[in-house]
């Protein structure tokens, strides 16, 4: 399958991803949101899904997205001690535009999910704030996406090597259109050694192996009409894409993903007994299965690819994958 023109998950049309970094002083982390869509998302939800790989996680709002099939506020993903403060800055977003929340209507289900960057950030300090959620949504744009060491990536690892934020997208034909699935991963996940490139190659970082405790967050969008149950099947088949890696979710791993369609909207306010919905044949949706493993796989790769060095607490570091290759002549 080809990539899209951006070879990013903003090649899905409304989407948009931004970022907040906060790097020094011991820090290495940050906030990146991924919004949906230009207009009201809690007014004018879009059909979602959760898969769980291994839930050794702290997420928020998964929960609710998995029982009703819907997604009603931006994404945003930071550190495990981060949570708190980006569910309260998205709570605080969707009041201001819909004040009846949780008094005329209902209360909103903010989704934000983690990976301990501790390694690398000093996670006690607590440093992702309100503010930092606030300004990661404010900078969201659709085009290209700021790869690496930025945002919630800021301090994260990846098969020993520097982690982050990765993006990639694939075209898909249906009835003669063009669409698109697009994936962006938080990379801070597989055991030192274990990472496989295309081609075989297995590089060392040259740092000690140890048990696989980290996580892996993957975002799916797609501009393809899928039901909740449809978008369930397809996020089970970024697991693909990270074991193609090297990839086995070990025990202490936080491996999840979420994928949402922005051509199936669900609005608040709807008053019809009914509502109609387009979805994709099942007989073609092999399409994309695919699409989401080859993302998801290319995303992590340029996590590690585009990654610059990045010194956070007590000076530590992690090698970089550009490193290696260029010593290794590739």
């Amino acid at each position: 399958m080809v990539p899209g023109p951006l070879n990013a998950i903003t090649d899905v049309p409304g989407v948009a991803v931004g970022h907040c970094t906060r790097l020094g002083g011991g820090l290495a982390t940050g906030v990146t949101a991924v919004v949906p869509h230009g207009g009201d998302v809690f007014r004018d939800k879009v059909a979602a899904a959760v898969e769980v790989i291994n839930g050794f996680g702290k997420s928020a709002g998964v929960m609710q997205v998995q029982e009703l099939g819907t997604l009603e506020t931006p994404v945003l993903l930071t550190n495990t001690f981060g949570v708190g403060a980006c569910t309260t800055a998205l709570i605080r977003q969707a009041v201001a535009a819909n004040p009846g929340i949780g008094r005329s209507t209902s209360t909103v289900n903010p989704v934000v999910m983690e990976c301990n960057d501790g390694p690398l950030n000093d996670i006690q300090a607590m440093a992702v704030t309100e503010a930092d959620a606030l300004a990661a949504l404010a900078a969201a744009t659709g085009g290209p996406v700021e790869q690496g060491a930025v945002g919630a990536g800021t301090g994260m690892t990846c098969f020993g090597f520097k982690g982050g934020i990765g993006s990639a997208s694939r075209a898909v034909r249906l009835d003669g259109r063009a669409f698109h699935l697009g994936a962006l991963v938080l990379t801070n996940f597989g055991r030192a050694g274990d990472l496989v490139l295309p081609g075989g190659l297995c590089p060392d970082p040259r740092v000690p192996a140890a048990p696989e405790q980290g996580s892996v967050i993957v975002v799916l969008a797609t501009d393809v009409p899928l039901s909740a149950r449809q978008l369930g099947r397809v996020a089970r088949r970024a697991g693909a894409g990270l074991a193609r890696l090297g990839a086995f979710w070990g025990h202490g791993s936080g491996d999840v993903v979420l994928a949402f369609s922005t051509a199936n909207r669900v609005p608040h306010d709807a008053k019809g007994d009914f509502r109609a919905e387009t979805v994709l044949n099942d007989a073609r949706i092999d399409l994309m299965f695919r699409a989401a493993a080859e993302a998801t796989a290319e995303a992590v790769l340029d996590s590690m690819l585009l990654a610059g060095p990045v010194q956070g607490r007590e000076g530590a570091t992690r090698p970089l994958l550009s490193d290696w290759l260029a010593a290794a002549g590739r």
